[in-house]
C-alpha cells in the first residue's frame, strides 16, 4: 500500500522545505488523488517558472483536521465537567480513515493536539479516566482495536498510522486487560476472570513479538530484535525499530540531525528505538550529555520496559491459572521470576541505592536518575527495603512544587526537568501506595493535581506535558509544541481525584 511517505522527491521537498512547521502534518494530510496520479502531475509542473511548492499541496491534499477545533473550553466550568464534555471531542469514529490512518473496527479516544490517532501507551493512561467516568464500552472498544491490530499487523504499532509499522510502544496492553477485568468484576476490586482468559490470545502474541529472536542467537551473538541475552544466560528487553531510516513524521530534522554523521542508519534506528519507548527524548537514552547524536537506546536495558515484560508474562500466567492450564501457567511465572530476578540484578544499584537502566554494550550501569526507578515499584518488582529507598530519592531528587521532575537533568529535551508528565506520576504514585508510603504519594498526587488545576484555571486546557519547577511558566523542550487536550492527563487527574 503507497502512502505519502512514499512520494519520493516530492515528500522529501515538502518536509525538507518546511511547507509545514510540524512533519507530521504532512504525512497526516488526505490526498485528493491517486498518489501515483500526483508524482506525475509534481514531475510534470516542478520545473516550469512560478510553480509552488505549498500551492500545489494545498490542490492535492486535504489537512488532517485537529481534534476537538472547534471545542471552546471555558475555564469557569469545573475541570472534571469539562473532562466529561471533552472525551466525545477526542472520540475519533470506527470507519474514520486517511492516507496513513489504519482503520479500526471500534471508536477510541485520542491524545489531541498534533496526535490525530489512538496511540499505545497513552491509552492506558487515558483509560483510567475513562474508567472514572463510567465509559466501560469505550475502554473494551480500545482494548478490541489494540488486539484487532495485534492479530493483523502482529504486534500493536506506535499508533494507528503506517507511518509507525517498524516500532511499538511501551507494552501496556496486559495493564489495559486487567483494568477492564477489574472494572467488570462483580465487586470492582477482584478479577473478571473471563476477560483475562478472552484476551489471553492477544497477550500471548504480544508476548511473541518483544520476545521475538530470543531463540535465534549466533554465536557471539548478545541481542536479536528487541532481546538481549545477558552475561549470565538470562533474557532481558530493549527497544527497537524495524527500520534505520529517516522517520517520515520527523523528517527533516532526522536528516538535519544526522549530516555530520558516518553511520546515519545507526542513528536513525536509535532515534525510533527511543520513540518505542514513548520518552522522545531524554538525556537518558545519550550516551554523551547535551549530545542528540550520542543516542543510543538500542545498547540500554531499561528498567521499565522490562518492569512492563514482568507484568505481561504474570498477567499471562494469571490467565492461564483461570483457563486451568497449570502447566503453561507454571511456565510463564517461572519466565516472569526470572526476569524479576535479573532486573535485580543488572537494575538496581546497590551503592546508590536506586533502580538504573543498564547498558548492555558496555557492560555498565547508566548513572541517570530518572522515573524509570518507579516502575519496580508500581509492579511489586522491588522489596520493601529498595522501596524505602526509592521514596528517599523521589523526596530529596525529584520531588517539586508541581509533582515529580521527569529527570534531574534540566535540558531542552522534553522527558528532562523541568517537566512533569501524568503518566509517570501515576506510576509513582501507585507505585509507593503498593509499599505502603501513603503521605509521600498522596503529597506527589497533590502537587500535582493542584498544578494541573492552575493551569486550567488560568488557560481553559489540560495540557500534554507540565513545568513542575516553575509552575508559573509552561512546560516546554522537544520537537513539537506543547500540545492541550489531553487524552492522558484527563485520565489520570480523574483516576488521582478518586484516590487522594
Amino acid at each position: 500500500m503507497q502512502h505519502i511517505n512514499h512520494l519520493g522527491e516530492l515528500f522529501e521537498q515538502v518536509q525538507l522545505q518546511s511547507i509545514f512547521s510540524d512533519g507530521k502534518t504532512f504525512v497526516d494530510c488526505i490526498p485528493r488523488f491517486p498518489l501515483s496520479d500526483i508524482r506525475n502531475r509534481y514531475e510534470g509542473q516542478k520545473g516550469k517558472d512560478g510553480f509552488s511548492l505549498g500551492s500545489f499541496v494545498s490542490e492535492n491534499f486535504d489537512m488532517p483536521a485537529l481534534p476537538a477545533a472547534d471545542y471552546q473550553s471555558e475555564a469557569e466550568r469545573p475541570i472534571t465537567e469539562h473532562i466529561e464534555l471533552l472525551w466525545p471531542e477526542l472520540t475519533r469514529r470506527a470507519d474514520e480513515s486517511g492516507s496513513s490512518l489504519i482503520t479500526l473496527p471500534n471508536s477510541y479516544v485520542v491524545p489531541g493536539g498534533r496526535f490525530r490517532e489512538m496511540f499505545y501507551w497513552d491509552s492506558y493512561f487515558t483509560m483510567l479516566g475513562l474508567a472514572a467516568s463510567g465509559k466501560i464500552e469505550l475502554i473494551e472498544g480500545m482494548i478490541d482495536n489494540f488486539s484487532f491490530l495485534i492479530d493483523s499487523i502482529g504486534y500493536i504499532p506506535n499508533g494507528n498510522r503506517s507511518y509507525f509499522i517498524g516500532r511499538s510502544q511501551p507494552p501496556f496492553y496486559a495493564s489495559m486487560v486487567t483494568l477492564l477485568a477489574e472494572v467488570k468484576s462483580q465487586d470492582g476490586i477482584s478479577i473478571d476472570r473471563d476477560s483475562l482468559i478472552r484476551y489471553l490470545p492477544q497477550l500471548e502474541k504480544e508476548y511473541a513479538f518483544w520476545m521475538r529472536g530470543a531463540d535465534e542467537f549466533t554465536a557471539g551473538e548478545t541481542s536479536n530484535n528487541r532481546v538481549v541475552r545477558m552475561p549470565d544466560g538470562n533474557l532481558l528487553n530493549r527497544y527497537w525499530d524495524e527500520s534505520d531510516l529517516p522517520r517520515p513524521e520527523s523528517y527533516k530534522e532526522d536528516i538535519e540531525l544526522a549530516t555530520d554523521v558516518d553511520d546515519k542508519g545507526s542513528l536513525f534506528r536509535n532515534l525510533r528505538a527511543a520513540c518505542e519507548s514513548g520518552w522522545d527524548f531524554s538525556s537518558r537514552w545519550f550516551k554523551q550529555e547535551g549530545e542528540f547524536t550520542s543516542v543510543h537506546t538500542t545498547e540500554i536495558i531499561p528498567v521499565d520496559l522490562n518492569c512492563l515484560l514482568f507484568n505481561l508474562e504474570m498477567t499471562i500466567a494469571d490467565a492461564y491459572t483461570f483457563s486451568k492450564d497449570d502447566s503453561f501457567a507454571e511456565k510463564y511465572k517461572q519466565l516472569a521470576n526470572k526476569r524479576k530476578n535479573a532486573i535485580n540484578k543488572y537494575c538496581w544499584d546497590s551503592q546508590n541505592k536506586y533502580y538504573f537502566d543498564f547498558d548492555h554494550v558496555a557492560d555498565k550501569l547508566k548513572t541517570e536518575l530518572t522515573l524509570a526507578g518507579t516502575y519496580p515499584l508500581f509492579f511489586n518488582v522491588a522489596d520493601n527495603e529498595q522501596a524505602e529507598h526509592i521514596s528517599t530519592h523521589l523526596k530529596t531528587h525529584f520531588l517539586c512544587p508541581g509533582g515529580l521532575r521527569t529527570t534531574v537533568k534540566d535540558t531542552i529535551q522534553q522527558w528532562d526537568s523541568p517537566n512533569g508528565w501524568a503518566p509517570l506520576q501515576w506510576i509513582a504514585v501507585k507505585g509507593l501506595l503498593n509499599y505502603k508510603h501513603h503521605d509521600l504519594a498522596r503529597e506527589i498526587g497533590t502537587r500535582w493535581v493542584k498544578l494541573n488545576e492552575k493551569v486550567y484555571a488560568n488557560t481553559g486546557k489540560m495540557m500534554e506535558k507540565y513545568n513542575v519547577v516553575s509552575t508559573d511558566l509552561p512546560a516546554g523542550g522537544g520537537e513539537y509544541l506543547s500540545q492541550d487536550g489531553f487524552g492522558w492527563t484527563n485520565g489520570v487527574y480523574l483516576a488521582l481525584k478518586k484516590i487522594l
